[in-house]
């Protein structure tokens, strides 16, 4: 596996993550994708995207999902919904993956 420094510049992150616990909700947005609701703990985050760690399989590149962050049971969340773009899977062994997440648009309550 390569790190961030040894892909070619046009792969690279753009933004420099910050290591941080915080939680996510992901929800796929795609209606071929069997659904799922799950709340994980980020490993890092960036004004433009965020990186965690699932034993899901059901990730892949380019899949849209809706993401709470940060997000918090007993809050009203609606301000921090966004839509996402899976931007990154990795297999980390142990039947894990690291999934990284770009955020594509910030999603608005209805009045």
């Amino acid at each position: 596996m390569q790190t961030a420094m040894e892909l070619p510049v046009e792969e690279r992150p753009r933004r420099r993550r910050v290591k941080m616990a915080r939680s996510v909700r992901v929800r796929p947005s795609e209606f071929r994708v069997e659904h799922f609701d799950e709340v994980r703990v980020t490993v890092s985050a960036s004004p433009t995207g965020l990186y965690f760690v699932t034993w899901r399989d059901a990730y892949y590149k380019g899949m849209r999902v809706f993401l709470t962050f940060p997000y918090s049971a007993g809050a009203d969340s609606r301000f921090s919904e966004y839509v996402g773009e899976v931007v990154a899977v990795e297999p980390l062994g142990n039947s894990r993956y690291g999934i990284g997440v770009r955020f594509v648009m910030p999603m608005r309550p209805t009045q």
